[in-house]
């Protein structure tokens, strides 16, 4: 059973600090750091503040991604990088993390970026007294032979205490003590052997079985403590124990040795005989897992492997045996078995910070990769080198006890490795070497440090002459080993001049594409070819460019036609060449003489005869253009001989030229003169006479055209103005026609009084109103006493009016001088003033018809300013005006607004009075006819005009 002496209370625990800093010369910094802490603490609780111990600022931890690297262990400790303070993560047993082990310490590092630094820190854990001492079993027995002999002594199985130093197991007791005492006996491992001890005979008679009580107790604060119960069974007497033939033994077995493989065996001998000399081995109690990993035969004493033994974990067990004969008599013995390791584990490669991209300029010794190396094996098994591939511009470096950095060897080229793939083996020294590799992916980030490329060092192009204008002519194309942004490249026509003319106005480049279009038509006989440069430049920053000449040729293209310069051609003379009735077969002519300004094969001219009088005669050189003869002339052969030759270039298509050579056949000049004199006249002639004819032919289809639209025009526009008169049902305001104001003060006037008429007159005459308004004194009609009649009562009306109040001619009636035309207070000419002023000429056909288009304007402006209702103008006539005399709008108009009277001109003056003087003959002539005639007077008609005849043949008819 086991017993708690005493219960936990609150303890202090010290913490301890122990630092240690040392700077090596390497490309990180390194550095070492010892706390010292008990185990069991709380989650959360401080180790230490190792920001402070290790002289960096909390930004330092924050910036540089501080984190803590402990390879395969489990972690317990954590870094708030917030304080700069390590924390407990997770409880800390020591017992399972080190056992026996002292001291017992945890080892990791502090790894830090930007720039790659660590530290290794040593926290170390002290015990506290956790453990309670205690028994493997809660009781056990011995026989005791009533011989033995005072000072006899008997093992007894230790108590366990997992607990160290002064925690640890410090004594044992045993009650009661009447028979047996206890005795320890300190081991050079520190542990202690608890032997009993009779101090006084036993008396199986007396007393057959004893109860005894072995309590074991730790040293720590409170005590702890466990219990075992001793039977004991009092025999008959055995007086000799077995006994070991060593104290000690000592083996090996290889790690990984198969189950039952032997390690050692041990010995023990009994002096008795019979059943008291019969040794029985076994294991005794331990702390490890012996029992798990060896067995141990009770009868011939071998140990066996039963377990699976790995070096890495445990490098060496001890084993405790017991022999004992059947009288109980014991003996103790060790046996010490050391493992030796074999070369089973491959190197482990931890990463421990690296570089995924690195830019292309970086500097030799660039650190890229940190990384740990670790192989739990020892000696030479567990020495590692490691290397990495060859030709590449990296190298691998140990910083220290198997850490090592990957730096850069040399400068870095993008262009040439965009990326690198290294790989990292590293190997142990063991027999077979193990190894392990790890492949590291880096990306080399572009600088730009390459300028554009051209395809060509110089381009040359060809473009056909009479192109079109953003014709593209073709592309140059550079190319940038950078990448991304850095290889973009764009294209720029440089500044630069062709003939003092700007050469962007030639052509242009696109930025993008780099092709080079025309931005003009060219012409080969102006320019033949010119060269610029083309920049090409990259999206770097900076940028960076180069440039490149290019030529464009230009292509002559058949876009002229030849140029005759002989015979020139003229239209005011006439050039012949003679010819003398006497020359022979191949007799020169003439030569035709021409040109082309192309170039190439479109200059190349050839010559043909393509009419002459006589085919028979001449011919033409195809190549020279020479004309000659082909037979001898002879008499018969005309005077005039007239050729058309054709000038033909080589082009695709081709282009040609004529000319006329005039040949006189003749062995006199005075002939050959009168000749071509008659012909240069009929010639003329027709020509002329072909001219005039097309003039006139173009004149009268011209002036038929126009008369035309004229009469369509006058048409559509009445058929317009009756549609309008008709659907406004006659109610369209009308202007009269005769000029505002007009007056006459003639004396010789036959109404008594003045009379005001308003006569409103529209294009169809049948459908023209009259206002009359009743005699006023004023000089101007109210226009509110007005009444519109129709054709019917207008002229009743009149005939009433004239036969109630016409009466002799008052010969001394005159207009006031308010009532005259022209400005105020101006008097009339002398002819008004004796009453013998011109009447008006009747207006012709033309001037009707003006007056018609005239008073139609007015309509549509007075319609659309006014609105609906009738319009008048006021006008003052003599006595002698009727209705029938319309004024003439020529002479004596008022102009509103003006000071100035119109009046007609001499000649007209006097026609007027030679009207007048007709008028009132006429007039008395009617004053003379007999009273029937004089019941139903008429108003006196004035002169018919051919238009009034018209009308008036009109009304009759109907």
């Amino acid at each position: 059973m086991l017993h708690v002496e005493g219960k936990m209370s609150d303890r202090t625990m010290t913490r301890q600090v122990l630092l240690f800093i040392s700077v090596l010369s390497l490309s990180s910094v390194h550095g070492q750091v010892s706390y010292s802490i008990p185990e069991e603490m709380a989650k959360g609780s401080l180790v230490g503040n190792i920001a402070q111990d290790l002289g960096l600022d909390i930004k330092r931890l924050k910036s540089g991604k501080a984190r803590i690297y402990t390879g395969d262990s489990a972690e317990y400790i954590e870094l708030n990088k917030e304080r700069g303070v390590l924390l407990i993560k997770d409880r800390i047993d020591r017992e399972s993390l080190c056992g026996q082990t002292t001291p017992c310490a945890l080892h990791f590092q502090i790894i830090l970026e930007n720039p790659m630094e660590f530290y290794t820190i040593t926290v170390e854990i002290t015990d506290v007294n956790d453990n309670i001492p205690s028994f493997e079993k809660s009781d056990v027995q011995f026989k005791i032979s009533e011989s033995a002999v005072i000072g006899a002594k008997f093992i007894l199985d230790g108590a366990m205490d997992q607990d160290v130093g002064i925690n640890g197991l410090q004594s044992y007791t045993l009650k009661p003590t009447d028979n047996f005492a206890l005795e320890l006996h300190n081991q050079a491992d520190g542990n202690k052997n608890v032997e009993m001890v009779l101090k006084k005979p036993l008396d199986r008679e007396r007393v057959e079985q004893i109860s005894l009580i072995l309590t074991a107790a730790d040293g720590g604060e409170p005590r702890l403590s466990g219990t075992m119960q001793i039977l004991i069974t009092v025999l008959d007497a055995n007086d000799n124990p077995p006994v070991f033939t060593q104290h000690t033994y000592k083996a090996t077995v290889t790690e990984h040795s198969p189950k039952g493989t032997l390690v050692t065996s041990v010995s023990a001998s009994d002096a008795d005989h019979g059943s008291n000399s019969k040794v029985t081995y076994s294991v005794r109690n331990t702390l490890d897992d012996v029992r798990e990993m060896f067995d141990v035969d009770e009868d011939s004493g071998e140990i066996r492997l039963i377990g699976n033994v790995d070096y890495e974990k445990t490098r060496r067990f001890q084993i405790s045996l017991r022999a004992s004969d059947d009288g109980g008599l014991t003996d103790s013995c060790k046996v010490i078995v050391e493992v030796v390791d074999t070369n089973d584990n491959t190197p482990n490669i931890n990463i421990m910070s690296k570089s995924n991209v690195i830019s292309e300029d970086a500097k030799a010794g660039t650190v890229v990769t940190m990384m740990n190396i670790q192989d739990p094996d020892s000696g030479d098994n567990g020495r590692v080198q490691c290397s990495i591939d060859e030709n590449i511009p990296f190298l691998m470096k140990s910083t220290s006890n198997n850490f090592f950095t990957v730096v850069t060897d040399s400068d870095l080229d993008r262009e040439r490795a965009s990326e690198y793939n290294i790989s990292v083996t590293c190997s142990d020294e063991g027999l077979p070497s193990l190894s392990s590799s790890v492949t590291l992916t880096l990306q080399i980030s572009d600088v730009n440090d390459n300028a554009p490329v051209f395809e060509r060092s110089s381009y040359e192009a060809y473009i056909i002459e009479n192109n079109t204008p953003g014709l593209s002519i073709f592309t140059v194309k550079a190319r940038d080993a950078d990448w991304n942004q850095n290889a973009r490249v764009s294209y720029i026509l440089e500044e630069s001049s062709v003939n003092g003319v700007p050469v962007s106005s030639y052509v242009s480049v696109s930025a993008d594409s780099g092709v080079v279009q025309s931005v003009r038509s060219f012409d080969y006989e102006q320019i033949k070819d010119f060269q610029f440069r083309v920049k090409a430049q990259d999206g770097g920053s900076p940028p960076l460019s180069s440039n490149v000449t290019v030529k464009i040729m230009i292509q002559d293209q058949n876009d002229n036609t030849p140029q005759v310069l002989y015979p020139v051609q003229t239209s005011s003379s006439l050039v012949a060449e003679m010819v003398p009735r006497s020359a022979d077969v191949g007799y020169l002519v003439t030569k035709v003489v021409a040109v082309d300004v192309d170039s190439g094969q479109n200059a190349w001219l050839s010559y043909k005869l393509q009419k002459a009088t006589d085919r028979a005669l001449f011919e033409v050189g195809l190549q020279n253009g020479e004309i000659r003869t082909i037979r001898q002339v002879n008499d018969k052969d005309a005077v005039k001989q007239r050729l058309t030759v054709v000038v033909e270039d080589n082009g695709q298509p081709s282009r040609s030229a004529t000319v006329n050579v005039n040949v006189a056949v003749a062995d006199s000049f005075p002939e050959v003169l009168s000749e071509f004199t008659d012909y240069t006249h009929d010639k003329q002639y027709n020509d002329n006479l072909t001219f005039y004819l097309v003039l006139a032919l173009a004149v009268v289809s011209f002036l038929f055209i126009v008369s035309i639209i004229a009469i369509l025009s006058v048409k559509c526009y009445r058929w317009r103005r009756e549609q309008m008169f008709f659907k406004s049902n006659g109610n369209l305001p009308v202007i009269p026609y005769y000029p505002p104001l007009y007056a006459d003060v003639g004396g010789t006037g036959t109404l008594r009084q003045v009379y005001n008429y308003d006569v409103c007159g529209t294009t169809d005459s049948r459908k023209s109103d009259m206002k009359y308004v009743r005699p006023d004194s004023q000089s101007i009609i109210n226009l509110d006493g007005t009444q519109t009649l129709p054709h019917a009562q207008r002229d009743t009306l009149i005939n009433d009016d004239s036969d109630s109040q016409q009466k002799p001619p008052n010969a001394d009636w005159r207009f006031t001088q308010g009532q005259r035309p022209g400005p105020s207070g101006a008097g009339g000419p002398p002819e008004m003033a004796m009453g013998t002023g011109p009447w008006p000429n009747p207006p012709t056909e033309a001037e009707q018809l003006q007056a018609l288009m005239a008073a139609a304007n007015e309509v549509s402006e007075a319609t659309a300013t006014l609105g609906p209702g009738t319009m008048g103008l006021s006008t003052r006539y003599s006595p002698q005006f009727t209705l029938q005399h319309v004024p003439d709008y020529r002479q004596n108009v008022y102009i509103p607004g003006s000071t100035a009277t119109l009046t007609s001109n001499p000649q007209q003056q006097q026609q007027q009075m030679l009207m007048q003087q007709q008028m009132a003959a006429q007039q008395q002539a009617l004053q003379a006819q007999p009273s029937e005639a004089s019941a139903q007077p008429e108003p006196p008609k004035a002169a018919q005009t051919p238009a009034s005849k018209k009308k008036s043949t009109k009304k009759e008819k109907k």
